[in-house]
């Protein structure tokens, strides 16, 4: 006698399917889909593109029938059905997936106390796994399903992170424009791979040893997606004590390298000796050396450190070792490493002042944030999604009203087509000059303005068709943040963007 009937067999396979699936991309609702048939509810179903859309009809809908297909296998197991290897397998993944959705309020429930600090964060750990225990057990059939305290505590944990890194996507990556979807499909790719059975095998306690490299123009968030990858990462659960390995609030260390010195930088990375250079008085340790296996250390502004420390930072990738400032003891770090930069890598290795052997350690996992110009161009409704959530960082509850009358202001002051090139961080500076005087100045992102300079020298005919191609040069490149994204812009080479463009004139550069 077959586990699942033909009809339970399609809505195995799709759950199956679901389960595994990037829950930011279309194929999460087409698999929605496929399980539900007919009875799939077409109205909000895209929930995956709103943080604040709690159960939709088609999840609730979806859980239920799983449930009752689920206890139905168990019922003709436990009367002597004889299930093949795919029905066993389809039977555990459907236990899987029950429980998950089961027990996602209590999983919210500790993240939530991990986030605020609350106190008694063990009890419920405890009281959740316990109950959560007793349920998956009570699904072990002789022949078909039986599960061990070890694996038991890895589904907690995978389940755990799973709605961590939900939470962090939504939270630090707002918005659905295109661009904005595409960015948080990529962010789970960064923490979870593209394959989840895998992840779910083998991956989910290796993913340190991949390196993440975050590209993008200033002010596009990248230490936001930095933070959404570093603190969604798997954290055992301990059942002998009954608490998670870490807080997840704990493990993400950044260190912003432009704004230090060489020395400091190393010593703020690899630690010192005591006597290492003057004003060194005692050993200190260093952030690799300070974080835990399931932590990551976040180096922003890549293209700016040190030559020299790029070689320590390429042996520490590779080969996971470093040494204290002023000593030989090898230390390891078994921690993540995250780095993010707004240059462009590619020219800097042909100028030589960034190593290629460093960036082939970097770049096998790369995620490029969007600008906000690039998001505005594909959804119109994204800037009064931006700036609620802005305005609510400033004026909590009134973040509607404010974020409506900065929309207006922008609207009747700024050109429909202007291109923001301090990004999502000059959107939250328009905000709140708005809100303090009812007014907001754009920086120029040139000495040449293209609203006054360039437009008199184009009405006077003062300049030469060189000098007009430098200044565009110049004007692309001072907007799009990189060489690349200029010559693709200008569909020149971008060679001979970074010929023409002309530093001096760049303010703030």
């Amino acid at each position: 006698m077959p586990l699942f009937t033909t009809a339970q067999r399609r809505l195995v396979d799709a759950v199956a399917e679901l389960m595994y699936c990037n829950p930011f991309l279309p194929e999460r609702i087409a698999c929605e889909r496929r399980a539900l048939g007919t009875a799939f509810d077409n109205r909000g179903s895209d929930w995956n593109l709103n943080p604040d859309t709690k159960d939709h009809a088609n999840v609730a809908l979806l859980l239920q029938r799983a449930q009752q297909t689920l206890d139905a296998g168990y019922r003709r197991a436990s009367e002597g059905g004889k299930p093949t290897d795919l029905e066993a397998a389809r039977y555990e993944e459907l236990v899987m997936f029950v429980h998950y959705h089961r027990f996602r309020d209590g999983f919210d429930q500790l993240l939530m106390e991990n986030t605020t600090g609350g106190r008694g964060r063990r009890t419920p750990a405890k009281s959740i796994y316990t109950q959560f225990r007793q349920e998956v057990s009570r699904y072990s059939v002789d022949g078909l399903f039986a599960i061990d305290e070890g694996e038991l505590t890895h589904w907690f944990a995978c389940f755990f992170q799973v709605r961590r890194a939900f939470a962090n996507i939504f939270h630090y990556i707002i918005g659905t424009s295109e661009p904005a979807v595409r960015l948080r499909a990529t962010v789970w790719q960064s923490i979870f791979t593209h394959d989840m059975r895998r992840y779910r095998r083998v991956l989910f306690d290796r993913m340190a040893d991949q390196t993440t490299l975050i590209t993008g123009a200033s002010g596009t968030g990248k230490e936001l997606v930095a933070r959404a990858i570093g603190m969604s990462r798997y954290i055992p659960f301990v059942p002998q004590s009954a608490t998670f390995a870490a807080e997840a609030e704990s493990t993400f260390a950044p260190l912003h390298l432009a704004a230090m010195s060489p020395t400091l930088v190393e010593s703020e990375l690899f630690g010192h000796h005591r006597g290492a250079f003057t004003g060194a008085v005692a050993d200190r340790v260093g952030w690799l050396e300070n974080c835990p296996s399931v932590g990551t250390v976040f180096l922003d502004e890549l293209g700016e450190l040190d030559p020299l420390l790029q070689v320590k930072l390429l042996r520490v990738i590779q080969e996971r070792t470093f040494s204290r400032l002023g000593e030989t003891r090898q230390r390891r770090f078994e921690g993540k490493i995250i780095a993010a930069t707004n240059r462009d890598l590619q020219d800097l290795m042909r100028r030589g002042t960034f190593r290629t052997d460093l960036y082939y350690r970097l770049c096998s996992d790369i995620v490029t944030t969007p600008t906000l110009h690039e998001r505005l161009r594909h959804s119109s409704d994204e800037l009064d999604t931006l700036l609620v959530t802005l305005a609510r960082r400033v004026v909590a509850d009134e973040a509607p009203e404010l974020a409506a009358e900065v929309r207006r202001w922008i609207d009747a002051h700024l050109p429909a087509d202007y291109r923001w090139p301090g990004n999502i961080r000059e959107l939250d500076q328009c905000l709140r000059n708005v809100m303090i005087r009812c007014t907001y100045q754009p920086a120029e992102a040139s000495a040449y303005s293209e609203n006054t300079g360039l437009a008199h020298a184009i009405e006077t005919t003062s300049l030469t068709a060189e000098q007009m191609l430098n200044w565009y040069c110049t004007l692309a490149y001072a907007r799009l943040g990189s060489y690349q994204r200029a010559a693709a812009a200008l569909q020149l080479d971008r060679r001979t963007v970074r010929a023409r463009v002309d530093h001096d004139l760049l303010i703030g550069k």
